[in-house]
């Protein structure tokens, strides 16, 4: 039923105060992590204390709009990124991706092969907490298919926040990226106003058309094309001052880390050994074949690693923007993922189910 005039303001004022807790505490993770040079500080930092936060009970939230405008800001920021240099290394993109996806649909199998053998969980919900991100893809098949939505939530989840944490720390740690935050953006100068109006209008409109045609990440992917085509047609030089780059990371970092919100610690503690299991495995295939990847190509380790990584796509686009990687890259091998999980995964966890609806109809009918 409609809620009261009275009520809807308790409502309203109810997200606005949990609105900004969140942010304030993603912006203590952000600024702590970013100013003591953490790669990738300021998204990684705001991630891992939101989510603390929400594993202790608090109301992490950020609202669908504020969402969709951090979507289109990030876009515009990697557009901002390309040069002809990033584009002649388009040439290289079919075999990578080609690769990638060889790659995707092993990272499918095996882990959900791994989650059946040792965790003992039913097929269909294996296939798609296994799937190689798509979240909300995955969750609509969840429920479509009366799998364990709850399973399926934490094991993406937790796979999502500890890519985002865990492996700029692990590429700087073995020396694949330099340590230290990137100044991202660059200086506001009153003078570039014009310019910057031109940017932010034309890549809104883009993102808006993206969205409407149902273009998969079409707020993000929509913005990135239109900002890169001003940028590298020499049309606009202008970048996003950097203290909007940097708050826009630590407020995305918030979106990832209050995935976690409503989740207790011993519904967690069930599900984290398949979800740090599932996690081991997709790391091991995507580094099986990112070596054989950089060894035909030698593109970077750590290009490679970020581009085929089966984390959210939006997250990952901002891990390549604040570690001085190709976005272009990036972008267009998680654009694919993208669309091959939507495409592959319903047809996969359709046939898991009737397999497994098969094996339950040939059981029995007393079988203890």
């Amino acid at each position: 039923p409609p809620l009261s005039p009275p009520q809807a303001t308790e409502s309203l004022a109810k997200v606005s105060r949990d609105f900004a807790e969140t942010l304030v505490f993603a912006a203590i993770g952000g600024l702590t992590f970013g100013l003591l040079g953490m790669p990738a500080g300021f998204l990684s930092g705001s991630i891992l204390v939101v989510a603390i936060a929400s594993l202790a009970g608090r109301p992490m939230l950020i609202p669908l709009l504020p969402m969709r405008i951090l979507l289109v800001l990030i876009g515009i920021s990697l557009g901002a990124v390309v040069t002809p240099a990033t584009l002649n290394g388009m040439a290289t993109y079919p075999l990578s991706i080609a690769v990638l996806l060889a790659a995707m649909v092993c990272i499918s199998i095996s882990g959900a092969s791994y989650l059946v053998a040792v965790h003992g969980w039913d097929k269909m919900t294996a296939y798609l907490a296994a799937a190689p991100g798509g979240l909300s893809q995955v969750m609509g098949l969840a429920l479509e298919l009366d799998a364990d939505i709850r399973a399926i939530a934490i094991v993406q989840t937790t796979r999502v926040a500890i890519i985002a944490v865990g492996l700029p720390a692990g590429l700087s740690l073995f020396g694949l990226v330099h340590h230290g935050a990137r100044s991202i953006g660059g200086a506001f100068d009153p003078a570039q106003l014009g310019e910057l109006t031109i940017l932010i209008a034309v890549s809104t409109v883009a993102a808006l058309i993206a969205h409407r045609i149902r273009f998969p990440g079409g707020l993000l992917f929509g913005s990135m094309l239109a900002s890169a085509a001003l940028h590298g047609s020499g049309y606009v030089h202008v970048l996003m001052p950097w203290w909007v780059t940097n708050t826009v990371m630590m407020a995305f970092g918030a979106v990832t880390g209050s995935r976690f919100a409503g989740t207790s610690l011993r519904l967690l503690a069930h599900f984290i050994g398949a979800a740090f299991g599932s996690f081991a495995v997709a790391v091991a295939v995507t580094a099986v074949f990112a070596a054989i990847l950089v060894g035909i190509l030698a593109l970077p380790v750590a290009e490679v690693m970020i581009a085929y990584a089966p984390g959210a796509v939006d997250a990952m686009m901002l891990l390549a923007l604040a570690l001085n990687l190709d976005p272009v890259y990036v972008g267009a091998h998680h654009l694919t993922r993208i669309f091959f999980v939507s495409l592959a995964m319903p047809l996969m966890a359709r046939r898991a189910g009737r397999k497994l609806s098969m094996s339950e109809a040939l059981k029995p009918p007393f079988e203890e």
